[in-house]
């Protein structure tokens, strides 16, 4: 029996399964303090006899297993959650293995195992929603270096009829700053759902999208390209995104059909979770 908890900054969502995504039982709780949250998380568990945890966060986390902040939340604006040691916490409550990683690291293994890229040695996971993240997954690996990706801070250029000026608290008109679902929200007015009939709101979104889509593509040349989270529900995003990217490459990279290649996930909503069951599996069998 494994443990899966994708933590969110709305809500975490947790789970007992297996490696292979069949989920037993699961539930949500929002995110609030550490202390509520957590709580309840460790509440949830205690039902089950697991064997393994697997954690897909958000971020900014330590996964570097020689740093002694190795397991923690680090620079997140997210009140409460600075500095957290979610890892040690969970091995406080459940003397068992833990693999740690980003959300979107996560949803990045889920659909590498089981989903849109199975079959495939590399992949690119992107999520657009309140904040914007990507996980890659290359030649077989979760990309880590110094720290874990975080291609949702890529700078872009502003559309020269864009006067918004973007509201990332770090680089104010980053890829996030300009098109996560909170700028969408502030630069018209209403919530991203209530836009799906204004074409120039999705044609700006493809835009933004599909510069970074370039230099992803140009520096880690995935096989398969998810696009996930809220905004991608938008079909129009694709169509965007299709138009955009061709005139950028200008021919310089040769791509597959687009249509095939940027994709929604194929395991739908549940890729993160999914990827938090098989970081469980992969915990337990390095012990």
């Amino acid at each position: 029996m494994l443990a899966a908890i994708e933590a969110g900054g709305t809500k975490f969502v947790c789970a007992v399964g297996d490696e292979n995504g069949n989920i037993v039982e699961r539930t949500q709780i929002p995110t609030t303090v550490p202390e509520e949250t957590m709580g309840k998380v460790i509440e949830f568990f205690r039902n089950f006899s697991v064997d393994a945890i697997g954690i897909g966060s958000f971020g900014p986390i330590d996964i570097n297993q020689e740093s002694p902040t190795y397991g923690f939340i680090t620079s997140t604006p997210k009140i409460g959650w600075k500095d957290y040691p979610f890892v040690q916490a969970m091995k406080d409550a459940f003397a068992v293995p833990v693999g740690f990683n980003t959300d979107v690291n996560a949803a990045a293994l889920g659909e590498a195992s089981l989903g849109a890229a199975k079959g495939l040695d590399s992949c690119l996971y992107i999520t657009v929603g309140t904040g914007i993240g990507a996980g890659a997954f290359v030649q077989g690996q979760l990309l880590q270096g110094l720290s874990h990706p975080e291609m949702g801070h890529t700078l872009v250029r502003r559309h020269p009829d864009d006067p918004y000026q973007g509201r990332c608290p770090y680089h104010h008109d980053c890829l996030e700053g300009l098109a996560a679902g909170p700028a969408i929200e502030e630069r018209w007015g209403v919530k991203g759902v209530e836009l799906a009939a204004r074409a120039e709101v999705w044609d700006l979104e493809g835009y933004y999208l599909a510069q970074a889509i370039m230099q992803y593509i140009l520096i880690l040349s995935p096989k398969k390209i998810i696009l996930g989270g809220g905004v991608s529900h938008q079909e129009q995003v694709f169509t965007s995104i299709y138009k955009y990217l061709p005139e950028l490459l200008q021919g310089y990279v040769s791509l597959p059909e687009l249509s095939s290649y940027i994709v929604r996930p194929g395991l739908g909503d549940e890729a993160g979770i999914t990827g938090a069951l098989i970081l469980a599996q992969r915990s337990l069998k390095s012990k």
